[in-house]
């Protein structure tokens, strides 16, 4: 079982690469959805870590793939140009969910 990466950028792509994960860089939405599909063929790939802007580009397909594929695991992870997120997101989320200020 391995990593494999879609990424919108080669250097997210290099750096993972330097890790020894493989990957491939994709801007369009069909090649982000021809992508996921070649990962979820692969019976040798767990976790499929993609990048914020391409999760975007997608959200109903990969919702699709999440709820009802029990392989491979889709992360989100943060390009290097930080993420959309908020600043504090967590902090935001322990207010929201307990009511409590940190």
């Amino acid at each position: 079982m391995r990593f494999y990466l879609i990424s919108d950028n080669v250097d997210t792509q290099i750096g993972m690469r330097l890790t020894g994960i493989d990957g491939v860089v994709v801007h369009e939405k069909d090649e982000v959805i021809s992508a996921l599909n070649d990962a979820c063929a692969d019976e040798d790939i767990a976790v499929v870590l993609m990048t914020e802007k391409l999760v975007s580009l997608c959200p109903d397909h990969i919702f699709d793939l999440k709820l009802n594929c029990r392989r491979p695991l889709i992360v989100e992870i943060p390009d290097r140009h930080g993420n959309g997120r908020a600043k504090d997101s967590i902090m935001g989320y322990i207010h929201d969910a307990i009511g409590l200020k940190l």
